[in-house]
């Protein structure tokens, strides 16, 4: 198993003053499996609901919870996901 960090991505303050923003919901739960590119939370900025994506499919541990300030490139999740061994035969 490797650990994939699910960040807060910085390209939603690119036009905006404040440089927060705050967890508003989790659309995936704590400890459950999280597809690839599917939402797992939302984060509000200045008014704007952003969706925060899994970048892959796995098992996912929240750093974060509801109402939490997040800046730029905050570390809002991690995914355990399985390892995959490109030297086995198979």
């Amino acid at each position: 198993m490797q650990n994939i960090e699910v960040r807060v991505d910085e390209a939603i303050w690119a036009s905006t003053i404040f440089p927060e923003g705050i967890v508003q919901r989790w659309f995936v739960a704590d400890g459950a499996l999280a597809e690839a590119g599917a939402k797992t939370a939302g984060t509000r900025v200045e008014g704007a609901l952003h969706e925060i994506t899994s970048p892959a499919s796995g098992r996912l541990t929240i750093v974060a919870a509801v109402d939490d300030v997040v800046e730029p490139g905050f570390l809002s999740a991690t995914l355990a996901v399985a390892s995959i061994d490109i030297h086995a035969s198979y």
